[in-house]
């Protein structure tokens, strides 16, 4: 029994037309017309990676998250239920929706609403992006990864690790709180900040190439404050990326080269150095606010000589290295 991906998101939002813009031409995903009420957007041969709906609120409206089997839903739904958690059925409506084949949904500790559904819908045609990309990296890995605010992660945590078998990865603590969280070969699918808020901090996006990355922020930069951080490098999951403002206010991680994990060797463990090794500037935070402390964390990792390992310890890159060698 295992949820093993992030397969979808769905969004909130009265702004269709600039998510149309946004996640169809910067971010390079495929725009599909939902009937005037909600725009669908694909990032590989899924019928449907992220939803927004035409909805008052921006922010987030469901994380979905796909298990191994059928079985799978009845198991965590009566976990769930023993817990106390109160556990829905879809309706057969809700699953053609989210083309699934089965779906239920509850609400987490801070009222986020989760699903986990089975059988996703594969797509007849091929997948289109908005802009030239090689593609982004989903398959097994799901769609990427969301991160929430959360108010208390002493109660949020056990929630996700013991009810719902989400593993830690690492966690930091300074200069906040910091949880990340494996359910397949991805460094973090899932992660929570412990800032004190509630609410959606961002999602990630991983892409194939580079260079889109690149090209993805060069256009950025032409949009007055769309920039959120500037091109940086992670310190734990080694993701090379830049933060975006989307439409809705919350940011949107566009990276590349992430980390890839054993899950049956794992250990979870505390990191110390920050959360980036270098880049990463909080544009849209003041000096006082956090911008100069997190900078200083950077310096000090650089002066301590603090980086990610070489090309070798990769093991994503090196597979992809070795087909291109075939």
């Amino acid at each position: 029994m295992a949820i093993n991906a992030l397969g979808y998101l769905g969004v909130r939002s009265d702004r269709l037309d600039e998510w149309g813009s946004f996640a169809g031409q910067l971010l390079g995903m495929q725009k599909i017309d939902r009937g005037g009420k909600a725009l669908a957007f694909r990032m590989d041969d899924r019928q449907q990676r992220l939803l927004v709906s035409d909805e008052p609120g921006e922010t987030l409206a469901f994380m979905g998250w796909e298990v191994e089997t059928a079985e799978d839903l009845e198991t965590y739904g009566a976990r769930l239920e023993r817990a106390g958690v109160e556990v829905h059925w879809a309706a057969p409506n809700l699953c053609d929706r989210r083309f699934v084949g089965r779906l239920i949904w509850f609400l987490d500790p801070m009222g986020n609403r989760v699903e986990l559904f089975h059988a996703p819908m594969i797509a007849s045609d091929p997948f289109v992006p908005g802009r030239p990309i090689d593609g982004f990296m989903t398959g097994p890995l799901g769609m990427g990864h969301a991160v929430l605010h959360v108010k208390d992660i002493d109660v949020m945590l056990p929630f996700y690790r013991d009810l719902l078998d989400f593993h830690v990865s690492d966690y930091g603590l300074k200069p906040y709180g910091l949880y990340f969280f494996h359910v397949n070969g991805r460094h973090h699918s899932f992660a929570m900040v412990g800032s004190g808020q509630a609410g959606f901090h961002h999602f990630m996006v991983e892409f194939q190439n580079l260079d889109d990355v690149g090209q993805g922020y060069d256009l950025a930069q032409q949009e007055e404050g769309r920039v959120a951080y500037t091109l940086g490098r992670h310190t734990n999951d080694f993701m090379t990326s830049y933060y975006a403002h989307s439409p809705s206010g919350f940011f949107v991680e566009n990276g590349w080269g992430g980390r890839v994990i054993d899950p049956d060797t794992w250990e979870p463990h505390e990191t110390h150095d920050g959360p980036s090794f270098w880049g990463h500037e909080r544009l849209y935070l003041s000096e006082e606010d956090g911008r100069k402390r997190l900078r200083d964390m950077r310096l000090e990792a650089a002066e301590r000589g603090r980086r990610a390992p070489p090309v070798s310890d990769c093991p994503w890159l090196m597979g992809e290295l070795a087909k291109q060698g075939n």
